[in-house]
């Protein structure tokens, strides 16, 4: 039996199965096999370790890089799939395919440098585009493909920095030749650098053993050289680096934030900076803090509404300016998608020879912009044989969404291109269809071949371009795919350099002799800090209503009933109802509204609709949220998602509440014991103290009357999770006075007003102070006015009118807050702003 894997298979038997049926596509080279079949020879490192691992072995691998993607919540979204009111309703698991495509270093040589040197070549057209404009006056480019093209900012000639390119991708493809060609540039905004990442991280874990046999390279070396190459634009020694993003509705928006927070910058929205004295600046909780980099995500035009679209919400009025003093350096450069046009790339060979001297290493797919008249007829004489794509981006003609493969389409559409290509050239290109290589993919049990291309990256560094060893492979399902893009059936791979010797691990982290000890993580934006106060307040509104639940279903259920029972339920259905969670009506049973309060997403009080909201909130500060908070935001609205097709009891429903606080209490444990204490955790806990507090104050104002039962003030002894602490203190059973002085004005106990209120006084007294003119501001006066009343209380005078007070002073706290933290510059407190750095 030696020689057989577990399952009780040979190697041999395992190599023949998984390769049973293998054949590459008529026409295409298939990186996997040669010509004759046989297995490439840098591949069979990686296949001996398969055929090592049985058939549930495999799979349970590949769990295990599938886990890490849904876990880490991996995703995209495809444009048009967008809910406002649940950003994370459109995203779409990341589609990892777990084979990973294997390089090896001396091919991978080739590619860099041809990726480095047309990186070079655009970087130095768009200096003379954005300046002297040589190469235009030398007719080695017409002026049309420059001016032509949406991307090109006028504005933005002769300022400095103008175009200039810091990050470029190249999409890549194999034709049957075996050469490498370019299929098209990136540079307005490239993505796909921390999928790339994360497809490493995926198939790292899945494979520990074969990434390290095999040799391969490293990706952390060229994240730490392109953020290097972005502090050394900065004019300070410690740059403030940002990274604007559209936000969370965009198609990317997780790779955004992963990459914030991998890299250590700043994420923002447009609306957090703002332009002032020449300079951009974030607006964060202690003012105004200089921005010196920005690597954007926006489309250029979108960047500035005041020189540039007026209609984007997006950018920051004023940014032009800045750039043109050169107090802020974006990257990339706004105006830099002018390179981006497929117009572009026929004209490229002739432009590096210009400008480099050199030909190029990686080629052009053929290509023809209609623009001009002999190069028009030249495709409309092969209009069958040619892929036609738009010349710029938004060019029209219906071809927004890319090329199209003429000879494919109905005769009758065929025709109406080819006299829109008539009447309009400049707006279309017509390209070689190229076949693209293959691939394997594990399906079905075996690997199959399947077309892909591949993306690779470079940044500019103080040491020139640096390519990323690898990069991500898009694969299509589709067995003739032409033209490849992230769209339904469409999966994503890692790739791997392999190099001749052990590789040596590399960290982001500086080396010791250089850290800059520091204890705070820097500067809160107000939008983050809004957000982390709501996402607690979501979150123990969330608990609130299960408490409610919980204790209106264990009433329900309870076959020993106490007096006042009745009462007391009819109070529980009657604060559902008030919360928001539940409706009203002769059909509204209490246990109909308990389930309306745990899923309905109608009712904005629900469980579920908090869940949703905290989700919601949570998405837009993704990059200060660790992976096990995020897994938590998915128990969550699993466990408060109805299952299809069946109701479940009160008991299950009451089972089903229990185990959502568990959950919810695992978030609170979450971030007592793992949140550094900074601004962004102050804010979470002032949300949650703040909703606690009110939530405790309608608590005691419906159950403790001055004629409340027992049962009604053991309702409420359960809603503040309080029993155990009344019964170890009173023999006797549930009293008002007693109750009351717990639930209300007891500084010991975590679930009463009085701790909400001591943890708030302590807290907003850590939050900056804008003014210096020794007055207190209004959050710091309203809780020390609140905190006096609340000490100086007794039990025994407490009513319902003065609980309500407490109540009130508490919302009131909150709108201080908000106004002061939330809306800068909007009021008399928020227009003096001070402390700019």
């Amino acid at each position: 039996m030696q020689g057989r894997i577990r399952s009780g298979r040979t190697k041999a038997e395992r190599r023949a199965a998984l390769l049973a049926g293998y054949r590459p596509l008529p026409g295409a080279r298939d990186e996997f096999v040669d010509a004759e079949g046989a297995v490439r020879p840098h591949w069979e490192p990686f296949l001996q370790e398969w055929c090592a691992l049985s058939q549930d072995e495999l799979l349970q691998r590949f769990g295990l890089a599938d886990r890490h993607v849904h876990d880490t919540g991996v995703s995209y979204r495809v444009h048009g799939d967008i809910d406002e009111r649940d950003p994370s309703a459109g995203e779409r698991p990341w589609p990892l395919s777990h084979v990973p495509l294997v390089i090896p270093g001396a091919e991978w040589q080739t590619i860099a440098a041809g990726v480095a040197q047309r990186a070079q070549l655009l970087s130095t057209l768009l200096d003379d585009i954005y300046g002297p404009g040589e190469i235009v006056a030398k007719d080695l480019l017409p002026a049309a493909v420059v001016s032509g093209s949406p991307d090109y900012l006028r504005p933005l000639h002769g300022a400095p920095g103008g175009g200039t390119l810091q990050l470029y991708a190249a999409d890549l493809g194999r034709g049957p030749d075996g050469r490498w060609w370019v299929l098209q540039d990136r540079a307005q905004a490239p993505s796909g650098t921390g999928y790339a990442l994360e497809n490493r991280l995926a198939l790292t874990r899945a494979f520990p053993d074969m990434f390290r046999s095999m040799n391969i390279e490293r990706l952390a070396a060229f994240f730490q050289s392109f953020r290097a190459g972005l502090v050394a634009r900065s004019k300070r020694i410690e740059p403030r680096i940002c990274l604007l993003t559209p936000g969370p509705l965009n198609e990317s928006y997780f790779e955004q934030a992963y990459l914030a927070r991998y890299l250590g910058f700043l994420l923002v929205e447009g609306g957090d900076l703002l332009m002032r004295e020449g300079r951009v600046h974030v607006r964060t909780i202690a003012g105004l803090k200089r921005a010196d980099v920005i690597w954007r995500r926006i489309d250029g035009d979108f960047a500035d509404p005041l020189e540039l679209n007026a209609q984007s919400a997006l950018g920051v009025a004023g940014l032009v300016e800045a750039v043109r003093e050169g107090n802020v350096h974006i990257a990339n450069g706004l105006g830099s998608g002018v390179v981006e046009a497929r117009a572009l790339m026929g004209f490229l060979p002739a432009v590096a020879r210009q400008l480099l001297g050199e030909e190029l290493i990686l080629p052009n797919i053929a290509t023809w912009w209609c623009g001009q008249r002999r190069e028009r007829e030249a495709v409309l004489d092969r209009l069958d044989e040619m892929s036609i794509a738009p010349a710029f981006r938004s060019a029209g003609g219906g071809l927004d969404t890319g090329p199209v493969l003429a000879g494919d389409l109905p005769a009758s559409e065929r025709e109406a291109l080819r006299a829109r290509i008539a009447a309009r050239g400049m707006d279309y290109v017509g390209q070689e269809i190229v076949r693209l290589s293959t691939m394997p993919v594990f399906q079905n049990g075996r690997l199959e071949p399947h077309p892909m291309t591949l993306r690779v990256f470079a940044a500019a560094t103080p040491d020139g371009w640096k390519v990323m060893p690898g990069g991500f492979c898009r694969i299509s399902d589709e067995p003739d795919a032409r033209a490849v893009s992230l769209r339904n059936g469409v999966r994503s791979s890692d790739v791997w350099v392999t190099a001749d010797a052990p590789v040596e691990p590399l960290t982001l982290l500086p080396t010791p002799d250089r850290i800059a000890i520091r204890r705070i993580t820097g500067t809160l934006p107000s939008r983050a800090a809004d957000n982390l106060f709501w996402l607690g307040r979501y979150l123990e509104r969330c608990e609130a209503t299960l408490r409610l639940v919980r204790a209106l279903l264990g009433r329900l259920i309870d076959s020993d009933p106490a007096p006042g029972r009745s009462g007391t339920v009819r109070r529980l259905g009657d604060l559902l109802v008030a919360w928001g969670s539940a409706q009203r009506g002769r059909s509204q049973s209490p246990a109909t509204q308990a389930y309306s309060a745990l899923y309905s997403l109608d009712d904005y009080g629900s469980a579920a609709a908090s869940v949703r909201e905290a989700r919601r909130t949570a998405s837009v500060i993704r990059e200060r949220l660790s992976v096990d908070a995020w897994r938590l935001f998915g128990d969550l609205q699993s466990q408060l998602t109805p299952k299809e097709g069946r109701k479940p009891s009160e008991g299950e429903a009451y089972e089903i509440a229990d185990r959502a606080l568990k959950t919810l209490a695992a978030f609170s444990g979450l971030s007592q014991e793992n949140m550094v204490r900074g601004a962004g955790w102050r804010f979470l806990d002032i949300g949650r103290r703040l909703e606690r507090g009110v939530g405790t104050c309608r608590f005691a104002r419906q159950f403790a009357e001055n004629d409340a039962s027992v049962d009604s003030l053991d309702a409420l002894l359960d809603l503040t999770d309080s029993q155990i602490t009344y019964r170890s203190r009173y023999l006797l059973g549930a009293s008002l006075q007693p109750v009351l002085d717990l639930v209300m004005l007891d500084p010991y106990n975590p679930r009463s007003v009085a701790f909400q209120i001591e943890r708030l006084e302590a807290e907003i007294a850590d939050l900056p102070s804008l003014t210096e003119d020794g007055m207190l501001e209004a959050p710091r006066r309203l809780i020390l006015r609140l905190a006096a009343d609340c000490r100086t209380a007794e039990a025994s005078r407490l009513d319902r009118t003065s609980i309500l007070l407490f109540e009130q002073l508490l919302m009131g706290i909150s709108s201080a807050i908000a106004d002061r933290y939330f809306l800068q510059n909007s009021g008399p407190e928020g227009s003096r702003l001070t402390g700019i750095a």
